[in-house]
């Protein structure tokens, strides 16, 4: 069966990632004011919700490879809203957490975060947008591992 034509309607990763295309564009205009993209916010969300994390340990709670995240750390950690430091029980282990200054941009940034999420679930619907972010949780654990060096296989 040739799926050449119908592939725009079938492929699951073209359709998430025109929806985080679109979503991303969307916050990250917003909290450009803070100066700050969504990828950001969210790093900062979780340092600040786990306290110093490991860089393995905040690539799995992101769904992220280290390189990307790696990428993502080095303006926070330049801008003096992360520091990252050798861990205290194994200093080859890289402990990362959120800063005073990295925690008043959260703040500043949060507000912000909310009008966006408000608008978009007053467009997209309230239940809707809470079955969407149920469904996009389910797909992280569909039993792959994207970021083995092995290729996906269910």
């Amino acid at each position: 069966m040739d799926t050449s034509t119908n592939l725009d309607g079938r492929c699951n990763c073209l359709a998430a990632r025109k929806a985080s295309r679109y979503l991303s564009a969307l916050y990250d205009g917003a909290l450009s004011q803070v100066g700050l993209r969504a990828t950001q916010f969210s790093i900062l969300h979780k340092l600040r919700a786990g306290g110093p994390l490991g860089v393995g340990e905040l690539a799995t709670v992101m769904a992220m490879d280290r390189t990307t995240l790696s990428t993502n750390l080095k303006p926070l950690e330049r801008d003096g809203l992360l520091a990252i430091r050798p861990g205290e029980d194994d200093r080859r282990r890289k402990a990362i957490s959120i800063t005073a200054a990295g925690e008043r941009v959260y703040r500043q940034a949060l507000p912000v975060w909310q009008q966006v999420q408000d608008a978009f679930e007053q467009s997209y619907g309230e239940q809707r947008a809470a079955g969407l972010r149920r469904s996009l949780a389910a797909v992280l654990n569909t039993g792959f591992s994207p970021w083995d060096d092995a290729p996906a296989q269910p």
